[in-house]
């Protein structure tokens, strides 16, 4: 039967654990109990009960409590917790995940649920969900659902919020069951088409869709990531799983956000995973010609009176600097030559956006040679090749050559790796 698993702090939100486990029950599924609670004694009986959770952290319950540190309490127990949900899983008595709680239980429960597969349900019931809950989702497919009001006892607002709650996730985790094969992409890739990963922007879009058509005429499956910093989160945290096949890295533009500043970076480790992993990879320098930030009356004050385009009312891009390219070209050569994979880098050397292509606002030569100089320099001597193309990146012709570099490293290996 299937299985949702309740993960909280049975001491604070015991009440509506037990209130959510009578609906599960009625909703014909099987429920187990993680609890993740520290202080006080728990209002319900758990399946999982503190003690293991702060073992399976590498803690201990009782030291827990008497360092009455509710910051280093909470960190163990989201550890503890992740662990003991991913050995549920494991063991196949895990169908779906389910949780509520405020800032600090959607902490603990959020941490459990980025440690599951990609398309094993996650539903979080959390105060913390009207807000910035990027902290809590991460690059994982967790649902939030706003609880309206504050947690604390199932009243007349709460109890439909939670009966909506429990019975998705009954549905999902029914679901779940059945059709495991048919949801995890791990499953699809070792059984279907090998998965390739690439990343796009509104303004690569041309040429990345030309790869793409190529790709999928060659027999893969092609999944897109937009480089809206969650995107490119989402690449390396399943490039790094070992979900695909290849990575056809063309859009790099996170890293450009990284470097000046802007909103949508995806962190330090942007164009790190695949090499991590030895998938084989194709990188271009698509968009490294601009850095985006938010509405134009929200423009920091360091990036005011340099070369700024609106690009729509949410986003506006401002142009990077020659020492700017040359460090971008500096860090992408060093993210490469750091790999243990296959890579290639194509350079479209008339252009690396919509933009930046001739006769675009961003079309500036010198500019674009400050980063391909720094790129080719840092790579000298390695073995990963430089291949440079006379052409902008939107041109079909580029992403066509794109993908047929990438469709030869992947076969070069042998079997591909999305297959395994």
């Amino acid at each position: 039967m299937a299985t949702v698993v309740l993960v909280g702090t049975l001491d604070t939100k015991g009440v509506e654990y037990g209130w959510l486990r009578e609906r599960l029950l009625a909703a014909g599924v099987e429920v187990l109990v993680v609890d993740a609670g520290v202080v006080g004694e728990p209002r319900i009986e758990a399946d999982v009960p503190r003690s293991e959770v702060a073992r399976a952290a590498g803690a201990d319950l009782a030291g827990l409590r008497a360092a009455a540190d509710r910051g280093t309490a909470v960190t163990a127990m989201a550890r503890g917790a992740a662990a003991s949900v991913l050995r549920l899983y494991e063991e196949g008595r895990l169908h779906a995940v389910l949780a509520v709680g405020g800032s600090g239980g959607t902490s603990i429960a959020t941490r459990a649920m980025r440690e599951l597969p990609l398309a094993v349900p996650k539903l979080m019931v959390s105060s913390m969900a009207a807000g910035d809950v990027s902290p809590y989702v991460g690059a994982s497919d967790i649902t939030m659902m706003y609880s309206v009001v504050d947690i604390a006892g199932v009243n007349s607002v709460l109890a439909p919020v939670l009966a909506n709650a429990a019975h998705a996730a009954a549905g999902m985790a029914k679901g779940f069951e059945t059709h495991r094969k048919a949801l995890l992409p791990t499953e699809l890739a070792a059984g279907g088409r090998p998965l390739i990963a690439a990343s796009m922007a509104g303004v690569t879009t041309a040429g990345v869709d030309a790869a793409r058509e190529r790709l999928t005429g060659l027999g893969y499956e092609v999944l897109v990531f937009h480089v809206s910093g969650a995107g490119g989160r989402t690449l390396e945290s399943l490039a790094g799983q070992g979900l695909f096949a290849g990575v056809l890295d063309l859009t790099l533009s996170e890293l450009a956000d990284d470097l000046v500043g802007g909103i949508l970076t995806a962190g330090p480790d942007r164009l790190s995973a695949a090499g991590r992993r030895g998938t084989p990879q194709v990188v271009s320098l698509g968009a490294l010609d601009m850095v985006k930030f938010g509405p134009l009356d929200t423009l920091p004050h360091h990036v005011r009176g340099r070369d700024v385009q609106v690009h729509n009312p949410s986003i506006t891009v401002v142009r990077t600097t020659a020492e700017e390219c040359a460090e971008l070209g500096r860090r992408v050569a060093a993210k490469l030559r750091a790999a243990t994979g296959p890579a290639e880098v194509c350079v479209p050397l008339r252009g690396l956006s919509t933009l930046g292509a001739p006769g675009g606002p961003y079309h500036d030569p010198a500019l674009d040679e400050a980063l391909f100089a720094a790129l080719r320099a840092g790579l000298s001597g390695s073995a990963v090749e430089v291949v440079e193309y006379d052409t902008d990146i939107n041109s079909p012709a580029f992403g066509r050559a794109a993908a047929d570099r990438l469709h030869r490293l992947i076969t070069a290996g042998g079997a591909p790796a999305g297959r395994a």
